[in-house]
Order: C-alpha cells, then sequence, then structure tokens
C-alpha cells in the first residue's frame, strides 16, 4: 500500500518555484500533495512560511549543507518554516575513500545533530551513488557511516542513486533498518544522465518492493532534471503512486 500523504522535494520543480514561488506550491498542493521537502530555504524563510500556509502545505524536511557552514542560522530558518529534520544533501565524494575519512564524517553529523536538537531538530543525511561505489572492507562507505552515526542522526536514502551506485536496494533498506526515515523516490534506466530520470513508475526500479520495505519511511518524489514539462512526470508519479493505494 503507498505511503500517503507523498512528499515532493521541490528540487524537482525549481526553475518553476524561481519563476513563481507561490504559485508553483500551489500547483503542487493541486496534484494532491501535502507535504513538500524544502531546498535553498534559508533566504526564504519568511516567504515559505507564508506561501505553505496558504497551499495548505507542510514541510517535515528540508535540504542545506550542512558541514562546514553556519548550521545554526540554517537551524533556525527550518524552525521558522516548521521543519523538523534538516537534511545533508551532499558530502565531497573525495572524503568517502577510507574508514577514517567516513568515520569523520560521521563525528561531524553527530555534532551538528546535538545543534540541531537544541533548536527541537533532527539531523539526516542524504546519499548520491558514490557512497555506494565506494566499499570499504567490502561493505558499502554509506553503511559504514550508518555504524557510526549516532542513533538520532537519520538517513534519507535516495534509492535511484544508491541502484546507480550497484547497491541492490531492498536488502539494503532492510540493512539500514528504521534509521531510514525518508526515501527518495525517483525512476529511469539506472544511468548517471539526471536527463534520463523518468516518472516513478516508469523505469527500472522496483518502487513496490521498495516501499514494502520500509512502510514507515516517507516517500519523497524527486527528479533531479526530465526532458520535457516536469509536471508531467510529477502529475504520473503522483497518480502511479497514489493508484498503489488501489492495489
Amino acid at each position: 500500500m503507498s505511503q500517503n500523504p507523498l512528499s515532493i522535494q521541490l528540487y524537482t520543480v525549481r526553475e518553476h518555484l524561481a519563476a513563481d514561488l507561490t504559485g508553483t506550491l500551489q500547483r503542487v498542493a493541486d496534484i494532491g500533495f501535502r507535504q513538500v521537502e524544502l531546498f535553498n530555504f534559508v533566504d526564504n524563510a519568511d516567504r515559505y512560511v507564508e506561501a505553505l500556509a496558504e497551499a495548505g502545505l507542510t514541510a517535515p524536511s528540508a535540504h542545506a549543507r550542512l558541514v562546514g557552514e553556519d548550521a545554526i542560522r540554517i537551524f533556525e530558518a527550518a524552525t521558522k518554516i516548521g521543519v523538523t529534520t534538516v537534511i545533508d544533501p551532499h558530502i565531497d565524494s573525495a572524503r568517502w575513500g577510507s574508514r577514517d575519512d567516513v568515520e569523520t564524517i560521521a563525528a561531524d553529523l553527530n555534532g551538528l545533530a546535538k545543534v540541531a536538537a537544541d533548536h527541537g531538530l533532527a539531523l539526516g543525511y542524504h546519499n548520491h551513488a558514490f557512497e555506494l561505489e565506494n566499499r570499504i572492507d567490502g561493505v558499502s562507505a554509506l553503511e559504514v557511516l550508518a555504524g557510526s552515526l549516532d542513533e538520532s542522526v537519520r538517513l534519507e536514502l535516495d534509492t535511484y542513486w544508491a541502484a546507480v551506485g550497484g547497491e541492490d536496494v531492498v536488502p539494503l533498506l532492510g540493512r539500514l533498518g528504521d534509521r531510514v526515515q525518508f526515501l527518495h523516490i525517483k525512476d529511469g534506466p539506472l544511468t548517471k544522465d539526471d536527463k534520463e530520470q523518468l516518472a516513478v513508475g516508469a523505469g527500472k526500479m522496483p518502487i513496490d518492493e521498495i516501499l514494502a520495505a520500509a512502510p514507515s519511511a516517507l516517500a519523497v518524489v524527486e527528479l533531479d532534471d526530465f526532458t520535457g514539462d516536469v509536471f508531467d512526470a510529477v502529475i504520473d508519479s503522483f497518480t502511479y503512486l497514489n493508484g498503489r493505494n488501489d492495489k
């Protein structure tokens, strides 16, 4: 059964958002979404407070580079908007080559998690392909990270990039367990070309099996890019995922 309500990473509709933030959020709501995942929100916090409320949307999660940044400013903006989990979406691929490297990343995230908690927030990390491609003693760097994180730190598994990185996503979810609180759900031919991504249900990803493997995680629709009108893919993705309720 589909997880509902679904969320959408607003990076998917970034060009529309840049042109008309309020109108784009309303369009997302009109499709049927009730939750969104923010990016680039710190300087627009006041606008998001107003526009999200007008559209009847909430933002339980948000992306922001945290390691090496002014995290307190980010956490204050997130709290103002009503975000509950701030997720670091990318840590330089050069830092994932050894166990010591990954444990240093974990220490960075663990320290930030304590600061986030002081603001009433949880902290998370989102993967790309390289965290799965990089192997340490036969185990993906992402799993090494998970084993070194405080229990409070959440993972947002980008299921598509995990698959592109060579990982079988369903058993990976089984190994990571409840630490995975968010899933980026996207689809396509499993290449690194963002423009080849497709609406959810139109590509090679085993969507049903993935959602069944993490039933308590919030499914977040995302396309990094798309050839054509991205809103067509967003509508098709929502329709596919919401239609799973009827199976």
